[in-house]
């Protein structure tokens, strides 16, 4: 009985798999024809600051002064990226050079940047920059 056990302990000692820890792949944008990653025209950039309660406010280029609050819901989100996009596609013919930069406060929460980061893959943005937002950006959302 005890050569039985041993043998069938063994057997399944031999043919089980150990199996391998799995981890989400990172999907970046594609950077490979970047000209010079310092400049960006700001006719084709859009800046979102991340607020608290899941809040997000943006504007267009440098225009602060039209600071624009779009609240936490996502599709107010995803259709202001969407008439960026179009309007750039309109006057450019192209919607390929287009920039948005995501800018957290420190009240962001996590999940609010990862929705942000979503909606980047659901419209297809192809460039965008995780930054800090300055004081002057701070202080225009009452942070």
């Amino acid at each position: 009985m005890v050569d039985l056990g041993f043998l069938l302990i063994s057997f399944f000692v031999f043919t089980t798999s150990i199996s391998r820890p799995t981890a989400l792949g990172l999907k970046l944008p594609d950077d490979s024809n970047i000209k010079d990653s310092m400049q960006a025209p700001k006719s084709k950039t859009i800046n979102l600051l991340l607020a608290a309660n899941n809040e997000v406010c943006f504007y267009n280029g440098d225009d602060l002064a039209n600071l624009q609050h779009l609240g936490s819901s996502r599709t107010a989100l995803r259709s202001a990226i969407l008439e960026k996009k179009n309007n750039i596609r309109s006057k450019y013919g192209s919607d390929s050079d287009m920039v948005v930069l995501i800018k957290p406060t420190k009240e962001a929460t996590y999940a609010n940047v990862i929705n942000v980061l979503d909606e980047m893959q659901i419209c297809d943005v192809g460039t965008y920059v995780l930054m800090d937002a300055d004081e002057n950006e701070m202080r225009r959302i009452g942070n």
